[in-house]
């Protein structure tokens, strides 16, 4: 079966001139159907701007990057987006914000209507359709944009920090619900976070990028059991993946210090 992504050699050159530098080198990843796939690193490493590139907000300078086997050539409603910030219309409620992902569509209002139900269900809002989004907390609203994502049911969805500005508590919640929808609407989902746990947690391969450009380092699989509840966080297995990540992330945290001159 064919890779649901394929990215071949990819790289990326920012600046021109003698402010040209390489952000990303000859990077190679295949990502499956329904796979689950984190990327970490340490700042600057280039995690959001290899997810930029496979969302087709940026265009690689060199490599090839392909969804189904077609090549990347600008977004596509393909591909559903989550950030940190959630960029939700402050004018509309939480209904009319997941509506409006599907206002270029071709479904009738009823079926609009049935699918806007079905993802404030899926994402436990139901009993908030009215609530404009500055009387929403702020996983509340992460909700909105999960739901807004997936509304128009995109077969990859790209996550950049999602719960980055959120509480320990709170992002612990948002992390077993994204769980819940992904095993629910069956969505290949890449996934950028700093926290390490975060990654591990979720992922079924946790990607380590190296800094300075940005290179694959390690591709890490995750063999915890699924469905995965918080307990795992303290087994073995856990702490021993944790251990071998952040001890390739501190690798190149000191490189990067050494080439700064820290």
């Amino acid at each position: 079966m064919s890779p649901k992504v394929s990215i071949d050699a990819v790289g990326k050159v920012f600046g021109t001139g003698a402010k040209e530098y390489l952000a990303i080198d000859r990077i190679d990843l295949m990502i499956g159907t329904n796979e689950f796939v984190s990327i970490v690193g340490t700042s600057g490493c280039g995690k959001s701007t290899l997810l930029n590139m496979v969302g087709g907000l940026t265009e690689p300078t060199f490599g090839d990057i392909r969804i189904d086997g077609q090549p990347v050539a600008g977004p596509g409603r393909d591909r559903g987006f989550v950030f940190q910030g959630y960029s939700l219309f402050e004018w509309l409620t939480v209904e009319g914000n997941i509506r409006f992902a599907l206002e270029k569509t071709a479904l009738s209002k009823p079926e609009k209507t049935e699918l806007v139900r079905e993802f404030i269900q899926s994402v436990g809002l139901a009993g908030f359709e009215d609530a404009y989004p500055r009387q929403l907390s702020g996983g509340m609203r992460q909700r909105v944009a999960i739901a807004r994502a997936l509304v128009y049911k995109p077969s990859l969805l790209l996550m950049d920090e999602p719960f980055g500005a959120l509480d320990a508590q709170t992002r612990g919640m948002m992390q077993e619900l994204l769980l819940k929808v992904w095993d629910e609407h069956k969505v290949t989902v890449l996934f950028v976070t700093h926290d390490v746990e975060e990654a591990i947690f979720l992922a079924d391969r946790v990607v380590v990028l190296a800094s300075r450009p940005g290179r694959l380092k390690r591709i890490v699989p995750v063999s915890l059991g699924r469905p995965r509840h918080f307990d795992v966080v303290t087994s073995p297995e856990f702490s021993d993946l944790k251990r071998q990540i952040l001890a390739d992330i501190r690798e190149e945290t000191l490189k990067v210090m050494a080439l700064d001159g820290a």
